[in-house]
């Protein structure tokens, strides 16, 4: 999630009740039982913990736990109740009718007006949310009936995730919602946990709130194995991480590097594999750039044994993509199969050859008098992997006769380089996206700097099926969508490599967590405390 100019964001988020006055403790809070406390393992501290400015995986992890939406995702991915028990959609508004007696952690009670005070705050342009545009709709209203307990969400036009995308709308209620400065250090929701503790850089505690009904689904807090309270442990190092969980000073952690290899197949840990977001590459399609040619992206592709170039990237622990939108995905088929050629070298150089590059005494290829060179970027905050990989993509290239110039940039420089020096024919781009909506703004439309179209893509049948899509509220533009998922493949607009993935282990616990995000009432303590 990396975007310059409102690039696509990969933005997860939740909703929750509690309150703690910044830096001065918690006032009077809705009772909590006692029980186990969950400890879990955060690589970075929180920060902000306002739901409107947030833009780290890390914070969402936290809000996850204390915040609730109007309706969250199952884990088959089909949209079930939060605070909405039910909903009415159209083409362009959703009517939710909220659940009775849902009450924020303060006491006070959860209403439509509630619901549309957040829209109209975050749709505030001097808010300056990073969620608008992404997670909100541009243009999105919100009309409250409370007598009704309905909330009518509408854009100005048709668009076809305004129900998805309310998974991701923290709702912040009581004394917060009147005054945000309480959100700098603390929570104002109506989840099922309530912040009571936090220490900057060590742990934030959050305890469980035994009034809790409307969870997903209609999931309560009463299990009697649902733990008292849950610790969140700031922990930088994977390493450490790793130590902490073997130790049993850890109920969970989520794992993306080597270590994942020390806490599987260990006696009283368990274990689950999940997908992390697609790697993906792009051609600089702008004048004068190699990959403004569509011959030329083709016969790069065919150059390239994507199954050995995704296991270098990930270290071997990536699986196969299904398409460019992250789980649970709103339209479940799989896009990508079929659609990114054959690895054959011979034929690549053949297609060069046809083209008109035809190789020079240095084995490099050369048309018209200028060399077929490649100035490729990538970002250095992935680590070994994407260098070792970068190298690869660089090597089979070189095969064909390509001079390929690689260039790792930190996460400031890269920004720079892509959207405003436009100084790159190959960028390792991933996106990270939850809605097909919002590859919109990198995909089609004005190109850096003054949109977010950094690779200059002119795809006039991607525009034209996603135009239509966009009229069509969920499910029932899917075929449109996948459409021009495979329009972008098929002209090599986008190259999907390989989906990361995060190892989550646990110790005498169970829990969901998906994309970062808990959902709180799934977390269960299986056994005593070590």
């Amino acid at each position: 999630m990396k975007p310059p100019m409102k690039r696509a964001k990969a933005l997860s988020a939740c909703l929750a009740v509690s309150l703690l006055a910044a830096g001065c403790g918690s006032v009077v809070q809705a009772g909590s039982s006692g029980g186990d406390a969950f400890s879990f393992a955060i690589k970075s501290d929180p920060g902000l913990l306002d739901p409107a400015q947030v833009q780290n995986t890390t914070t969402y992890t936290a809000l996850s736990l204390a915040y609730d939406t109007l309706v969250h995702a199952g884990p088959d991915g089909r949209i079930v109740s939060g605070l909405a028990e039910k909903w009415e959609v159209k083409p362009a508004s959703v009517t939710f009718t909220l659940r009775r007696d849902v009450t924020c952690a303060d006491g006070s009670p959860v209403t439509a007006s509630t619901v549309a005070a957040n829209v109209a705050h975050i749709t505030d342009p001097a808010t300056k949310s990073p969620a608008y545009g992404v997670v909100v709709p541009e243009g999105l209203t919100a009309k409250a009936d409370d007598s009704a307990r309905t909330v009518t969400l509408s854009t100005p036009e048709p668009f076809a995730f305004t129900l998805q995308s309310t998974r991701y709308l923290f709702i912040v209620c009581g004394a917060g919602l009147k005054d945000r400065g309480l959100l700098q250090t603390g929570t104002s929701g109506s989840g099922p946990f309530r912040l009571t503790s936090a220490e900057p850089n060590q742990s934030y505690t959050f305890a469980k709130r035994d009034d809790y009904t409307w969870g997903p689904g209609g999931a309560t807090s009463a299990d009697a194995a649902m733990p008292g309270s849950v610790v969140l442990k700031v922990v930088g190092s994977e390493a450490t991480t790793a130590n902490l969980l073997l130790s049993h000073q850890l109920n969970g952690a989520q794992f993306a590097g080597p270590d994942r290899a020390r806490v599987t197949n260990i006696p009283g840990v368990t274990t689950t594999d999940q997908a992390n977001g697609t790697q993906e590459f792009f051609f600089h399609q702008g004048k004068g750039h190699p990959g403004s040619d569509p011959a030329i992206r083709k016969a790069l592709l065919q150059a390239v044994d994507f199954e050995s170039l995704g296991a270098i990237a990930t270290g071997g622990t990536g699986r196969t993509p299904t398409g460019l939108v992250m789980e649970p995905k709103p339209c479940p088929g799989d896009t990508i199969t079929g659609h990114l050629p054959t690895f054959d070298p011979y034929a690549a150089g053949s297609a060069l050859h046809a083209a008109g590059w035809r190789r020079g005494p240095d084995g490099f290829r050369v048309k018209e008098g200028k060399r077929l060179t490649l100035r490729m970027i990538y970002g250095t905050s992935s680590g070994e992997t994407m260098a070792a990989a970068a190298e690869y993509l660089a090597e089979s290239w070189k095969k064909v006769g390509v001079d390929v110039r690689l260039r790792a940039l930190s996460d400031a420089a890269y920004g720079e380089v892509e959207a405003v020096t436009q100084d790159w024919d190959v960028n390792w781009a991933p996106l990270g996206v939850t809605l097909p909506t919002q590859l919109l703004g990198a995909l089609s439309g004005p190109f850096t700097p003054d949109g977010g179209n950094f690779a200059h893509l002119t795809n006039k049948t991607y525009e034209r099926l996603t135009a239509e899509a966009s009229r069509l509220p969920g499910a029932a533009g899917c075929a449109l969508w996948e459409r021009s998922e495979h329009a972008l493949l098929d002209s090599a607009d986008i190259v999907p490599v390989v989906d990361k993935t995060v190892t989550i282990a646990a110790h005498n616990a169970t829990f969901r967590i998906t994309s970062g995000l808990f959902d709180p009432t799934s977390i269960r303590m299986t056994g005593g405390q070590k």
